[in-house]
């Protein structure tokens, strides 16, 4: 991999652009878009003084920096619209959202949060939409940047989860609480956001929702003290209820769709992954925890000191152990409140062929799972499981390769497994790598993002971040 030099940011806002021709980031106020072959900046905005309603019902004394910029005045929340055209920056202690157009650096527009005040602002899919979250679960605000009208909608009851679009991005499925009953709203986003279907729950605490890749069913689930998983078609109909036997006594922890929306992956706080199939809604499988890895397993662990052998320049392939092995768990008492268990991270890879699992009581622990194609019988089984030195932060698949997978884990490195690796006999192997980022200063990876295109890559320190690019092979002869 080729690394770009060290940026300054904050907030962790950097992102590459969809079509991934540019990259922005955010430094206190002031948005910053940079073309990606470069890095040469290309466009920059400040987001100006907050709204009167936020000055008023403002208490804070916070003292500004030196740059003359108090820290509430920061962006906290950035993005691309889908088409990258639109650029949206909020700062929600200040109630504001503005919106900058990437090839008009005079044209903008500007929200201005009421009394509700602002929790986050996101784009819609279609990319001429913002959806403003309210503080306190009020209000989801959806602001048309075509028409400048908005539609609102009352007492969402999570504002960083429990909700979602359909793939096609037709229509907006929100959580709602109801003279204190939970329900479910399904809008059209392509009609001004109207109102399609309301129903209740069969939940008492509806702790999330996920909707299925073919926006037929949506699975709701209960809070942690009931595990209580419920699919509903998008009418509100209830197909299937799952609660393991026997029940543990938590509540689900996550879950997360097939890609082709299959199966079902659920996991609670009791160190076990249900794969439920699409049609009986019942547990066709289940992935359990162990401090065993099988024969047919590998383990790939972390060389120790390798970044002090190669002071951090250069890469260096894991070491491989086959056959049985062991690694060591984190015992935890249930009977405490937030135990350390269960899984953290549930995500296929692109085909839904892999799963990536990641348990809270193996914090420097990766697992993968092999999931059978259709044609075969239905036999997941542990692909392989990668082990560091420091707790892993957070693993992400490519977004367009099934087979690559990037890890950080707060050290001055990044890490990837690939299956795409060419071995002597010309068959694809595995193969796992750690890669040193060979900054000047000191630079910990707390948090990485792919490239739309699966090219790049985004690291992310405290206060500053770079690019990792791949080597692309020249084909041309000379």
């Amino acid at each position: 991999m080729d690394f770009t030099e060290i940026y300054k940011q904050s907030g962790n806002l950097a992102s590459f652009s969809p079509g991934a021709h540019f990259i922005l980031n955010v430094v206190e106020n002031t948005l910053i878009v940079r073309r990606t072959d470069t890095l040469q900046i290309t466009r920059t905005w400040t987001v100006s003084a907050p709204s009167s309603t936020a000055t008023i019902l403002s208490n804070s004394k916070s003292t500004p920096l030196s740059s003359g910029v108090s820290p509430e005045a920061w962006i906290s929340h950035a993005g691309w619209s889908c088409d990258s055209e639109y650029l949206l920056a909020a700062s929600a202690k200040k109630g504001i959202v503005e919106v900058f157009k990437l090839r008009d650096e005079n044209w903008n527009a500007r929200i201005e949060a009421g009394v509700e005040g602002l929790l986050k602002a996101e784009w819609a899919p279609d990319g001429r939409h913002i959806l403003c979250f309210s503080q306190w679960g009020l209000r989801v605000t959806i602001w048309s940047l075509v028409t400048g009208n908005a539609t609102y909608i009352q007492f969402p009851i999570h504002p960083d989860k429990g909700y979602a679009f359909r793939s096609d991005s037709r229509y907006f499925v929100l959580a709602e609480r109801h003279r204190s009953k939970d329900a479910i709203g399904v809008y059209d986003a392509t009609d001004c956001y109207k109102l399609v279907r309301h129903f209740p729950v069969p939940t008492s605490n509806l702790s999330s929702l996920a909707l299925s890749p073919t926006g037929n069913h949506i699975a709701v689930w209960e809070g942690i003290l009931e595990y209580k998983l419920q699919i509903l078609s998008l009418a509100g109909d209830v197909q299937g209820t799952f609660s393991p036997k026997p029940n543990p006594g938590f509540g689900v922890r996550n879950a997360a769709w097939h890609p082709a929306g299959m199966f079902l992956a659920v996991a609670g706080w009791d160190d076990k992954i249900h794969i439920l199939d699409g049609l009986t809604w019942s547990a066709a499988a289940t992935l359990e925890l162990s401090s065993k890895i099988p024969a047919g397993a590998t383990l790939w662990r972390e060389p120790s000191n390798w970044l002090e052998t190669t002071q951090g320049r250069g890469f260096l392939s894991y070491e491989r152990l086959q056959g049985p092995q062991t690694i060591s768990l984190q015992r935890t008492d249930p009977t405490k409140p937030n135990p350390k268990s269960g899984a953290v991270q549930l995500e296929w890879n692109k085909t839904g062929t892999l799963l990536l699992v990641r348990f809270e009581n193996c914090s420097t622990v990766v697992h993968l799972y092999d999931f059978p194609a259709s044609s075969d019988p239905f036999v997941p089984r542990l692909r392989c499981v990668l082990q560091h030195a420091k707790p892993v932060l957070q693993a992400q698949w490519n977004p367009v390769r099934k087979g690559s997978l990037a890890l950080c884990s707060g050290s001055s490195s990044i890490y990837t497994w690939s299956d795409e690796w060419i071995g002597e006999n010309g068959v694809e192997e595995d193969m796992a790598e750690c890669i040193g980022v060979p900054a000047n200063t000191k630079f910990e990876t707390r948090s990485i993002k792919w490239a739309p295109d699966g090219k790049g890559l985004v690291l992310l320190d405290k206060e500053v971040f770079c690019c990792a690019f791949e080597v692309e092979e020249d084909s041309t002869e000379s």
